[in-house]
């Protein structure tokens, strides 16, 4: 049998999990991949590795005591000795006074994240990828770091009151470090796609080739509050944290960007500027997802800011429960709606500031404003009278992304990026912002 399993296989290896549970109520997770990568240093590829991998997940309740047992072979028996050691681990378990049973049927919107090209991919086709990005960056006596990376798979649950849920999906993600032989410039550029007819590994090495080149030489200036336009990928490592802290119950607890004093929750109050449009969709072409969650909820479009006020939070069924409102599962995508402006228009009309292409080593300072700290990296430039005079020596920030999106100029045009903290693709813009603020200078490239 293969690892990645048609839906009709995955519902019938579902069907015989579930014919062995006594329990009151019982969930099964299946999952399969394959993957495969290529890792290259210094112009040289250092390392090509694959993954096959295949997991069945058994929950059995009884009451509110629950137990989980994880097994990665499919015979009976096995499957069999799993659901026991489930039950098991339930009888002993202390009651949960959070669990909620499991859900009955439901109905998921349809949603496209397989794609055959990708599935296809094999170690000949990553081979030729990476010595388009090498030749580029040997011609030129520089020397590359990169990684890429694709992967297919499937996701599918069941449980004792019926529910079947299953979701096939690939991806496809190139990230590379471009420096030059002294080490005093460095460009880094990073893609990420469903669909690997889209990747082009020249075009992207290119990106970062140019950055590296450009960033040599870099002088230093004054730390203080910037215009800065940002790239997609320098703006995302910022933006994910509004994105992962929109859970209703840490906003009712306090302890949360989202919290007021008193327990109430800033739900339906502006809180960023009104250009600021942030939703989950699905089915989005560009930027497909799971149609349901891990504990089998629908997810279908949603508004979580819009027009810079808050439309909705993530509830968990249990928090739901309790405060007597829908659930509402976490997205499985994100993206922000953008302008029209190009990065050239940008540029052109900032009398004074920064380009950053790259922030990296993120940590949060405060979660209650969402502060943030980090560094830039891999060409920071300088931009006077609408033109990029030179690059600049890096800087350690120390900005909220909630102040941030109230200091919002510009927006270009939205596109698929990926985040260098946690590998997670998503759609935004480009952004220019107001009086960014840089604490203090940094010598790392």
């Amino acid at each position: 049998m293969s690892i990645i399993l048609t839906e009709a296989e995955a519902k019938a290896l579902l069907q015989k999990v579930l014919k062995y549970s006594k329990a009151d109520e019982c969930e099964a997770n299946i999952l399969g991949e394959e993957r495969g990568n290529l890792r290259y240093a210094r112009n040289q590829v250092s390392t090509s590795g694959s993954l096959v991998n295949q997991n069945l997940s058994v929950q059995s309740a009884y009451g509110k005591k629950v137990g989980v047992a994880t097994i990665d072979e499919f015979s009976d028996e096995s499957i069999e000795r799993c659901v026991r050691r489930s039950e098991e681990l339930a009888q002993l378990a202390p009651e949960n006074p959070e669990h909620v049973g499991v859900l009955d049927p439901q109905t998921y919107q349809k949603s496209s994240g397989f794609f055959e090209s990708t599935a296809a991919v094999n170690a000949d086709f990553r081979a030729d990828a990476v010595m388009k990005s090498l030749e580029l960056s040997r011609a030129q006596n520089l020397t590359a770091a990169g990684f890429l990376e694709n992967q297919k798979g499937y996701t599918a649950m069941m449980n004792s009151k019926g529910l079947f849920a299953y979701y096939p999906s690939t991806s496809v993600n190139f990230t590379l470090t471009v420096r030059t032989p002294d080490g005093k410039g460095s460009g880094y550029v990073a893609r990420g796609y469903s669909d690997v007819k889209k990747l082009d590994t020249a075009a992207a090495t290119k990106i970062a080739i140019q950055k590296s080149l450009g960033s040599v030489e870099a002088k230093a200036l004054e730390p203080g509050k910037y215009t800065v336009i940002l790239e997609p990928t320098a703006a995302i490592v910022l933006l994910e944290n509004i994105y992962f802290n929109f859970d209703a119950r840490s906003a009712d607890e306090g302890r949360s960007f989202l919290s007021k004093p008193g327990g109430k929750t800033k739900l339906n109050e502006k809180i960023v500027d009104e250009r600021v449009n942030i939703y989950s969709d699905p089915s989005n072409p560009d930027l497909p997802g799971s149609p349901y969650s891990g504990d089998g909820q629908p997810v279908n479009k949603m508004s979580w800011i819009e027009k810079g006020v808050v439309k909705n939070m993530v509830y968990s069924r249990y928090w739901a429960q309790k405060n007597n409102v829908k659930p509402v599962p976490f997205p499985s995508n994100v993206i922000m709606e953008g302008g029209t402006a190009t990065m050239e228009e940008m540029i052109k009309s900032t009398k004074q500031g920064i380009l950053v292409t790259k922030l990296w080593y993120i940590r949060e300072v405060d979660p209650q404003t969402l502060l943030l700290t980090g560094l830039t990296r891999d060409g920071t430039f300088y931009i006077e009278n609408g033109v990029i005079k030179h690059p600049i020596k890096n800087f350690r920030f120390n900005e909220s992304p909630v102040i941030m999106l109230n200091n919002l100029e510009t927006l270009g045009k939205p596109e698929r990026v990926v985040s260098t903290e946690s590998d997670r693709n998503y759609l935004i813009p480009p952004m220019k912002i107001r009086e960014f603020t840089f604490s203090s200078l940094s010598d790392a490239v």
